[in-house]
């Protein structure tokens, strides 16, 4: 199978000549190659972008609105057509998949208001016969980089309410699982959205630069790693672009003492082994107050045996595989390395995992310190680290420390715990007896530190700020006879 791009409201092949292999993790198999863009495919979906932004610009919020409300029935109804292709080349078990497209879909019924969302203000008679009002407008073209991670629903996190404010959209998905992408411009097609509107590059760091680089890309919205997250923030700035682009993550459960631990360790296991680890709110590190953290770590270690590992795509399965071998064989290095660095290996996912397919087991480490790779780094793999802790202000110190700031949580059965720990904790989500706290779609996602680069968080309130610009007009409608110049400064008295 052969996948190509989406410019100009239609599939358009490669030339290029670059291709990238596409595998179903969980045998192995190629299933299929996407075409890599060259900067001259690049630039014909900027192009196509720039020559619809007017018209779709001119668009009445009425007339954008309802083709969100249009794009947010397809997706509805196609939600199972979507999660299958999630699950073909992502890994991820079906349920897994058709959450993704739950959670994406909320964001496109966000965008459905768009009328309500682009509001500005006006003050009647700010001065003697004069109004002002503030209004938002868009950008213009601007592009969204998404991980492979997520497919779906980051694309939807950006493109609803970058088209809903008006602007044009170009897409360079993760070239690992590209095929939902090309099914999403056709539903966009279909709710009416015109053409050049949405496009769909696939690529890899040479479709990247470009975007970056191009003059006519207003903003740029990246979801991946710290490191790739900073590279896209620092050249898309340089080159005079808004950027938001969220990096990576390790993020932190603080158990306290007063826990209901049989709560804490379903919600460690739930969290640090859905979708196999591969996503950037994984619970990464259980901190556990000393005195409980023998009977947590049993706790989580006699659950595993129970996580079922299988095809995504078989109906017992609960984790499916990584997506690709080398990032398998990357995050068993960091499980060989956590013995050598003096962790205790509890449960080995080494062990017992199938011949075919890209797969790795639960994996639980006990006694993990900073300073250890298997702490410091971001695995983004099936790898559950517990570190001990004496208590709510040594964990605080542990997470405050910690270069990411992108997700926590704190189980406790004290309140007055649990509300200085979300006043105290430096984290840009925080999770109360929940342990993956991803905002609804009315409210915004990202983290701090490095985190994240840029002001505005993605989707929600602050997404609505990113794609649009302000502009406040000052009118006056005068009797002509009260003309008059004045070269003083203007006046409201």
């Amino acid at each position: 199978m052969r996948i190509s791009h989406w410019i100009d409201g239609k599939v358009v092949e490669s030339t290029s000549g670059r291709t990238s292999p596409v595998f179903n993790p969980a045998t192995g198999v190629q299933t299929g190659e996407v075409g890599l863009a060259s900067i001259d495919e690049v630039d014909a979906a900027v192009a196509s972008a720039k020559t619809a932004f007017p018209s779709w610009r001119a668009a009445s919020l009425s007339k954008r609105a309802e083709v969100m409300f249009r794009m947010r029935e397809l997706v509805d109804a196609n939600r199972k057509e979507i999660a299958s292709l999630l699950t073909a080349e992502h890994g991820k078990v079906l349920s897994d998949s058709l959450g993704e497209v739950a959670r994406g879909l909320e964001n496109i019924e966000f965008a459905c208001g768009v009328p309500h969302l682009m509001k500005g203000g006006y003050s009647e008679q700010a001065a003697t016969g004069i109004d002002v009002y503030s209004i938002r407008q868009p950008l213009g073209v601007v592009a969204g980089i998404t991980p492979f991670n997520f497919p779906a629903m980051v694309p939807m996190w950006m493109f609803a309410n970058a088209l809903a404010c008006g602007n044009t959209f170009v897409l360079k998905p993760s070239e690992k699982d590209p095929s939902v992408t090309m099914f999403v411009a056709e539903l966009l097609a279909q709710a009416g959205l015109p053409a050049g509107c949405f496009n769909v590059v696939q690529g890899d760091k040479v479709a990247v630069d470009r975007l970056l680089e191009h003059d006519d890309v207003a903003a740029v919205s990246f979801v991946g790693s710290t490191p790739i997250a900073k590279y896209i923030y620092e050249t898309g700035t340089r080159h005079g672009k808004r950027v938001q682009a969220l990096g990576g993550a390790k993020n932190h459960m603080l158990v306290l003492a007063d826990a209901d631990l049989d709560m804490a360790a379903d919600a460690a296991v739930s969290a640090g082994y859905g979708s196999a680890g591969e996503r950037c709110m994984a619970i990464s590190v259980v901190l556990a107050a000393d005195e409980i953290a023998d009977d947590l770590v049993a706790k989580i270690a006699e659950r595993i045996p129970s996580v079922r590992v299988g095809p995504g795509d078989e109906p017992d399965s609960e984790m499916g595989p990584l997506i690709t071998a080398e990032h398998r064989d990357r995050v068993r290095g960091y499980v060989e390395g956590a013995a050598a660095s003096g962790a205790e290996v509890v449960v080995d996912g080494r062990n017992g995992v199938p011949d075919d397919g890209f797969f790795l087991n639960p994996t639980l480490l006990d006694r993990v310190e900073p300073g250890m790779a298997c702490y410091d780094d971001e695995i983004f793999g099936p790898v559950l680290s517990v570190k001990r802790v004496a208590g709510y202000s040594d964990g605080l110190e542990v997470i405050n420390a910690s270069p990411y700031a992108n997700g926590t949580a704190i189980f406790t059965r004290d309140g007055g715990a649990a509300r200085q720990f979300q006043f105290d904790v430096e984290v840009g989500m925080v999770g109360v007896n929940v342990p993956v706290p991803v905002p609804v779609s009315y409210y915004s996602f990202g983290g701090w530190k490095a985190s994240l680069f840029g002001d505005n968080h993605m989707y929600g309130p602050e997404g609505i700020n990113f794609y649009t610009q302000g502009k406040v007009v000052t009118s006056r409608w005068p009797d002509p006879a009260t003309s008059k110049v004045d070269l003083g400064f203007p006046e409201t008295r």
